[in-house]
């Protein structure tokens, strides 16, 4: 007889809201007052919903990132002459694009860029903005900046795409598209001009990292769902004070791969994991035309790749 597994929660209590801890910054006075109640919600996480801490980088990241939402999908809708039937029928091929090769590193008219540019400006600003609202918002509640620094591995790769490296080759043109397809035509046209991006070992270094961080959070989350009918939900108490739920956990990897990680540990893994996948794929991306011009031809000089 098949047997219930709690992939989604059994139980939600519902109470009267939490609204959380105050500190020295008294950060309570910048909160949102409402709150509500998510059934569904529940189901996969905390079920209240609220309060709410913007802040000025808050605000002001929510701003630009819907002037960039807005700038872009107007030119969307500007290019299906504002019809609705087109513009779902096309939505998928439709692209902000970046100036032309010409222009280099000037401004250049709307219509041939300029818009792009600005798009582009304002979603550094609300990203940047955002990250700093992380940061503040970890240290006002004594946290540790991991998220943020997460959160900027991220960044990182976003900024060599969008900015370090049109820079360093001289051309905005060199930036990524906006639009769906677009932006995979742009990938796979980069790695065509640059040899193949398989023989970048940075490249491969993200993937390794990618899949890593799929497996490592799926064994997590498995693990933890599997105990958690002793209690493995319960994982502070169970780093402190190691219970049945961590023991089990424990012994079901030793025998499987023969070592396991800690109720702690298996955190740090995945949080390396999941940083090193934009860390090292804006390394790759960052030498691609700055450095090596064709990596399968960069391969074959290091014994990566067979001789023609």
């Amino acid at each position: 007889m098949a047997q219930y597994q709690n992939i989604f929660t059994q139980v939600q209590v519902q109470g009267p809201p939490e609204m959380g801890v105050d500190t020295e910054a008294n950060i309570a006075e910048g909160r949102t007052k409402g709150t509500g109640f998510s059934k569904l919600l529940g189901w996969i996480g905390n079920a209240q919903l609220g309060p709410l801490y913007l802040g000025s980088f808050g605000v002001v990241s929510l701003a630009t990132g819907f002037a960039w939402f807005f700038i872009v999908g107007m030119s969307f809708w500007a290019q299906v002459d504002y019809n609705p039937a087109v513009f779902l029928r096309d939505l998928f091929w439709l692209a902000l694009e970046p100036p032309a090769p010409e222009y280099g590193l000037s401004i250049p008219p709307l219509n041939e860029g300029g818009w792009y540019l600005i798009a582009s400006f304002l979603l550094l600003i609300s990203v940047l903005c955002w990250w700093i609202r992380s940061y503040r918002l970890a240290s006002q509640l004594g946290m540790g900046k991991h998220v943020s620094w997460a959160f900027a591995s991220a960044i990182w790769l976003f900024l060599v795409l969008g900015l370090i490296r049109p820079i360093l080759m001289g051309s905005w043109s060199e930036a990524v598209p906006y639009g769906i397809f677009p932006h995979l035509d742009w990938t796979n046209l980069f790695s065509i001009t640059y040899g193949n991006l398989f023989y970048n070992p940075f490249h491969a270094l993200s993937i390794v990292f990618l899949y890593g961080s799929v497996l490592l959070f799926a064994m997590h989350g498995a693990t933890i769902l599997a105990v958690s009918r002793f209690g493995g939900e319960r994982e502070i108490e169970q780093i402190v004070d190691r219970g049945t739920a961590s023991e089990r956990a424990a012994l079901f990897w030793r025998w499987t791969m023969g070592f396991n990680a800690t109720m702690e540990g298996i955190h740090r893994w995945a949080w390396w994991f999941a940083v090193l996948t934009t860390l090292t794929g804006g390394i790759g991306i960052l030498l691609t035309g700055t450095v090596v011009d064709n990596w399968y031809v960069w391969a074959q000089a290091h014994g990566y790749a067979p001789l023609d």
